[in-house]
Formats: C-alpha cells, sequence, structure tokens
C-alpha cells in the first residue's frame, strides 16, 4: 500500500503531525503542508503528485475550498478529501461541486480516513485507466482501449 501517497493539509501543527504518523503506520506516504499556500506550494514542486489530499476547511490564508478549486484546477487527478470541524451542508454542497471526493466532520475515526483514502485511490486509478483507453480508442487502438476497459479475469 506504499504506493498511495498522501498529502495532509491542515493548520493543527499537532493534529496534522499525528495524523500523518498515523497514515505512515498504515504503509501509506504522508506529506504536511500547515496552510493552504504552503499546499499549493508543495503541489507546483512535486515531481510525484500526491494521489489523495486531505484538506480542512478553515485555515489562515486561504482556505480549504479555494485550496481545492485551485488544486482541482491544476491538478486534476488529485482526489481531494474534506476534513473538517467547521462545516455544514451547504459548505459540503460547495466542496463537492468543485471536486471533493469525499466529506468528513472531525473527529472521524482512523478507520473511516483511511477507508476514504483508499476509495479515493481506487477512484483515481479507475479514472487514470478509463483516460488511457479514450486515448488508445482515439488513436484508433479500438483493441487496446477495450482491453483496458474489460474488468480483469480471474485466475484460476
Amino acid at each position: 500500500m506504499q504506493d498511495i501517497k498522501v498529502l495532509l493539509v491542515d493548520d493543527e501543527e499537532e493534529f496534522v503531525n499525528t495524523l500523518s504518523e498515523r497514515i505512515r503506520m498504515r504503509e501509506m506516504g504522508s506529506d504536511v503542508a500547515l496552510n493552504g499556500e504552503q499546499a499549493l506550494d508543495k503541489l507546483s514542486r512535486e515531481e510525484k503528485l500526491p494521489d489523495v489530499m486531505i484538506l480542512d476547511l478553515k485555515m489562515p490564508g486561504i482556505d480549504g475550498l479555494e485550496v481545492l478549486k485551485k488544486t482541482k484546477e491544476a491538478y486534476p487527478g488529485v482526489q481531494v478529501i474534506m476534513l473538517t470541524a467547521h462545516g455544514d451542508e451547504t459548505v459540503e454542497e460547495e466542496a463537492k461541486k468543485l471536486g471533493a471526493f469525499d466529506y468528513l466532520e472531525k473527529p472521524a475515526s482512523m478507520e473511516k480516513i483511511v477507508e476514504t483514502v483508499k476509495r479515493a485511490y481506487e477512484y483515481k486509478k479507475r479514472l487514470e485507466k478509463t483516460m488511457m483507453a479514450a486515448a488508445f480508442a482515439e488513436g484508433g487502438d479500438f483493441k487496446s482501449a477495450r482491453q483496458m476497459t474489460e474488468p480483469e479475469k480471474k485466475k484460476k
């Protein structure tokens, strides 16, 4: 599971560092940004983008919704999970319109966070496969496109 790379963005330093440690204990890669500006800077510099970003809503400077919007515009493959104690249904709806994969309220159990990260990662992988198949089909290689989209056959 070390393939999953997670960027945690939260201005509560103790919380985000503890969460990062707990994610690494589950054999996933983890990096931390303490505000929106730092998160966007990390994204712009990373050679390998995170698969999943866990993003707080309320932070000084750029808030979580603005970071979400900029992230999805520049790096649409990064799956963003909002994790906040300050939201409501209106904010959740706005986050999902902007492209959030999911919206969790603090306190969320570690099991719920990890399960959501795994679902986001699987969604990202399916999306990449579909996009690659579309590129093959657009190039006229329908056989390869079909093979990519067919479910994998179980080995006996």
